[in-house]
């Protein structure tokens, strides 16, 4: 797709949206906004915080909320309760507007319980199920192990990788639902990605906000594994 037509952002909690949440400084979550131009239809990965903020800036650039795409159920992706805060997120912004929303199939009783959100309202899919917006064409990739239905976004040389890959380390396995071994074969089938995609996290943990595959393959702790038992040795599995 050409790059004039493909719409994407990369906007930070706490900077971009949110700017006077505390919470939302403190966990420096990235939103994502992914679109068609010449369709004007947008998809927000993990809108949480200030939901309504992230339809707004959609607006403004002249394009159309039009779907949700879901990495994981944690509250500072999709809203909910978290160390005794309430943080707004994906109900809010279905209240102002209905839209259909995309999670794993593993996830969708979580997303449901955490936001309150019926099942009826949830699209589940399977790995490798196709979302399109406008003719952008987004594959979905399951990768367990921060969650049992965490997901990530390949598009158009891009993976939003939610909390399974950072640029500097991954998400925990230590939240309910994680999995040491699961999370080692999910980072292995991202490193065989092909066309060297820019990784961009869920996460603002390192010193720069994207980078291609192959320097989170050489850089990232996570990759120096070479077997799933040093993996586990790594991480306490």
């Amino acid at each position: 797709m050409a790059d004039d037509r493909l719409y994407f952002r990369q906007l930070l909690s706490g900077r971009d949206f949110a700017a006077d949440d505390a919470i939302a400084q403190q966990m420096r979550n990235f939103s994502y906004l992914i679109g068609d131009r010449e369709t004007g239809d947008c998809l927000v990965v993990d809108p949480a915080y200030a939901a309504g903020e992230l339809a707004d800036i959609v607006e403004s650039d002249g394009m159309r909320l039009s779907g949700v795409l879901v990495t994981h159920h944690h509250p500072d992706h999709v809203g909910g309760s978290m160390m005794g805060f309430e943080l707004k997120g994906l109900a809010e912004l279905l209240e102002r507007v209905s839209l259909p929303v995309h999670v794993n199939t593993h996830e969708a009783d979580w997303v449901s319980r955490v936001t309150g959100i019926p099942l009826t309202d949830l699209t589940a899919h399977e790995h490798g199920d196709m979302v399109a917006v406008g003719d952008v064409e987004i594959e979905l990739l399951h990768t367990p192990g921060h969650t049992p239905g965490s997901q990530c976004f390949l598009l158009d040389g891009r993976l939003v990788a939610g909390d399974t890959l950072f640029l500097e380390g991954c998400g925990r396995t230590d939240f309910p639902g994680g999995n040491v071994d699961d999370m080692y074969r999910s980072l292995q089938a991202l490193a065989k990605l092909p066309g060297d995609p820019t990784v961009f996290p869920g996460h603002w943990y390192s010193a720069e906000p994207s980078a291609a595959l192959s320097d989170v393959r050489r850089d990232n702790y996570v990759y120096r594994a070479g077997s799933l038992d040093q993996w586990r040795t790594v991480m306490g599995g």
